[in-house]
Formats: structure tokens, C-alpha cells, sequence
């Protein structure tokens, strides 16, 4: 099936297209810029292969989820902001509902889920988090320097174990960066499609500014439920760099110490997350569903899915017009390569507190989680079918422990 230029540019044809991958785009962000060339250079030749790949670079550069950011920018490029909607609605929404279903479950009926499957769940989210950090490792910390800042990131953040860490990390990374980088001025690619003045640029920009930067004043000034959850999972939307895994520990730093989720409903979640399509980021809308705030249930889950999206929205519309001169400073990709070498150690940190400490406490949890690392890097089976197995060993073993 193809389309003609004239009805895929419409928004509703942008969200059916959209809404497919949604339903079908297992496998992480990775997978998913796969699937995306795949439908939309190689099928419907939205773009050329040079400006694709120049999109998932100004996603890869910006904080947030690149394969939903891609997303975003294909339907702004597309069909303007309605389209950018569209697409990020139809590769959001099918997995964001599964999982505030499963929050619902989990507080409503939260006897009827066995504790060793709850458990088992746990594990398998030690498994994940396992194979994102050598891959990310393999990629992103190529050599000697980037190893010692991972290494130094990952120290930093278990001595310093807060946001503030987290953040503190990732700025020194930056400036080490600047002062050991010395990248090769790249080759200019074909254009992007943007339809965007850089003064628009400017005011998306400024409106991302505004609230990163306002929000917690507005939160000390009016203190509510409300303000706190939409102030917490915007900071964690837009500080998130190198891939949704990173937000792992941004949301445990910003939930489950304020106690608004327990350390095993957290964890829980997070494995569910890993056997649903779409982005990872939808984890937000399982934890809005169970916060102990107010208000949770769907208002909550739908509230925090949108805070944790909404900088992606603004840094994609507020980068695309600057994005050819962005890419050609050479300064600006040694501070990234920092940046990226730096979170590849935070993701580690986060391996061991909350992920291993939380999760591992016998031999068999061990064995239990190397089986679901094999299964996920070596034999290579879905996703999904890794995270219910291993939810159904973990209520095996319980039974015979």
C-alpha cells in the first residue's frame, strides 16, 4: 500500500500511519528509527536517506527520546504542527494505555498479581538496563577518555545520589568534553524540509526556557499536587540525553523518594514498559496512574505523559530551524560527545541503585536475571515475550522457595 503526496500530508493520515508503527514498533529506539527509515524513506519517500539521517542526528543531539523526537519532526515536516500532534499521538497512545491499565490493575486489584510475578518483573528490568548500557557503552564510549568519564559520571552520581548529581555529571562531562574533543568539521547534507523562521525557533525555545526555569518557582509560590507532578516530569523530559533508558533514574530521583511510588510498583512498571511498543518514555503515564498524588488514575497518568513529552515538542520546533548550523560547530559536538560518555555512566549508576539493589537478593534472582540478559542480547527473542517469561518464573520460583 502507498500513498500519494496529497492525502499523507493530511494530519489524519499522518496519525493512521503513525498509529501502526505504534502498534507494531517493538524493540526500543533504536528499532524504532529502523522502522521509521523503513517506512518513510525507503516506502513513502517523505525524505531523502541524507536528510533522515540528518534528523535522527539533531534528535540523537537533543535531550529527550530521539525515536519519538524523529517522529515528532516527521510529522511537522510533513503536515506542520497538527501533523507533529498527529504522529506523536498515534506512536504514543497505544502503549501510554496499556500501561495506565496496568497501573489501574496494580492499585485496584494489586492481591491478584502474585507477588513472584511482581518480582520477577523487577528482575527483568536489571536484564534491560543491563544490555542498554553496553550498547550504549559500545557506541558512545569508543575510547580511553570516554571510558574515564563514564566511569568518573557513574562514581559522581552513587556519591551524589540526586538530581542534582545526576545533572552535576552531566555538566562537568560537558565542559571535560570542550577541553579533550577535538571533532572534524563535518560534510553539509541535504537541507531538512523545515517550514520554520528562526524566530519562530526562538520562541519555542524560549518557551522551553521558561519553563524548565519557571516551573519550580511557580511550584514554591502555589504549592499543589498538580504543580509538583507536571514540574517533576517536565525537568525529567528535558534533561534526559542519550535514549529513554537515561529517564530511569530521573523519575526514580523524582517519584519514589517524595513517595509518591514505591521502589517495587516503580520497578514493576518499568519492566511492563519493556513488553509494549512504542516509546519508553510512556512509563511516565503508568506512574501518574499509581502516584499516591492527586490527581491520578487516567487524569494522572495522561497529565504526566504530557509533561514528560511536552519538551520534545518545544526543542524539536525550536531546533529545526537552527539545526545546519548546529551540526557544523565543532564545539557544540565535543561537549555532546561528553555528555553521551557521562550518561552511559549515570544509566550505569542506576543499574546498581535502585535496578540491582532493589531486585537482586538471592542466587536465583541472579540466575533469573542472567537468563533474561541472554535471552534479550544472545537468543535474541521479543521483548515482550522476555518480560512475561520472566514475570512467570519469578511466581515459579516463588513457589517452590
Amino acid at each position: 500500500m502507498t500513498d500519494t503526496p496529497r492525502t499523507d500530508r493530511n494530519p489524519w493520515a499522518v496519525f493512521l500511519i503513525f498509529l501502526q508503527l505504534g502498534l507494531t514498533s517493538f524493540g526500543g529506539p533504536i528499532a524504532h528509527l529502523g522502522y521509521f527509515r523503513d517506512e518513510f524513506v525507503v516506502r513513502r519517500k517523505w525524505l531523502s536517506e541524507r536528510s533522515y539521517a540528518d534528523l535522527v542526528a539533531l534528535c540523537q543531539f537533543l535531550p529527550g527520546p530521539a525515536s519519538s523526537q524523529v517522529g515528532i519532526a516527521l510529522g511537522l515536516c510533513r503536515s506542520g504542527y497538527s501533523g507533529a500532534l498527529a504522529a506523536w499521538m498515534g506512536f504514543t497512545l497505544p502503549s501510554a494505555i496499556v500501561l495506565i491499565l496496568f497501573a489501574l490493575s496494580v492499585s485496584s486489584h494489586g492481591d491478584a498479581l502474585p507477588p513472584g510475578a511482581l518480582h520477577g518483573l523487577k528482575v527483568v528490568a536489571v536484564a534491560v538496563v543491563a544490555q542498554a548500557v553496553w550498547g550504549m557503552a559500545r557506541n558512545l564510549c569508543p575510547d580511553k577518555p570516554r571510558v574515564s568519564i563514564m566511569i568518573a559520571a557513574t562514581c559522581f552520581v552513587l556519591l551524589v545520589p540526586s538530581l542534582s548529581g545526576q545533572v552535576g555529571a552531566l555538566v562537568i562531562a560537558a565542559l571535560t568534553g570542550l577541553l579533550l574533543f577535538k571533532p572534524q568539521q563535518g560534510q553539509i547534507h541535504d537541507p531538512l524540509p523545515v517550514g520554520m523562521s528562526r524566530r519562530t525557533g526562538v520562541v519555542w525555545l524560549a518557551v522551553f526556557f521558561a519553563l524548565l526555569l519557571g516551573l519550580p518557582f511557580l511550584k514554591a509560590l502555589f504549592p499543589s499536587q498538580l504543580l509538583s507532578l507536571v514540574e517533576a516530569f517536565y525537568r525529567s523530559g528535558s534533561l534526559v540525553f542519550g535514549g529513554g533508558h537515561v529517564v530511569l533514574p530521573l523519575l526514580q530521583a523524582a517519584v519514589v523518594p517524595a513517595g509518591w511510588v514505591n521502589s517495587d510498583v516503580f520497578l514493576a512498571g518499568y519492566g511492563v514498559a519493556q513488553a509494549v511498543p512504542g516509546p519508553l518514555f510512556t512509563f511516565a503515564a503508568f506512574l501518574g496512574a499509581s502516584s499516591s498524588q492527586v490527581p491520578t488514575g487516567w487524569i494522572g497518568g495522561l497529565i504526566c505523559l504530557l509533561s514528560i513529552f511536552a519538551p520534545s515538542f518545544l526543542l524539536v520546533m525550536g531546533a529545526l530551524p537552527f539545526w545546519e548550523s548546529l551540526r557544523r560547530n565543532t564545539r557544540t559536538q565535543a561537549a555532546l560527545q561528553g555528555i553521551n560518555a557521562a550518561v552511559v555512566g549515570v544509566l550505569l549508576a542506576a543499574l546498581y541503585q535502585p535496578v540491582w539493589t532493589s531486585a537482586i537478593h538471592a542466587p536465583q534472582d541472579f540466575g533469573l536475571a542472567l537468563v533474561a540478559l541472554a535471552a534479550l542480547m544472545f537468543w535474541r527473542l521479543p521483548p515482550w515475550l522476555v518480560v512475561f517469561g520472566t514475570g512467570g518464573l519469578g511466581w515459579l520460583l516463588s513457589l517452590v522457595a
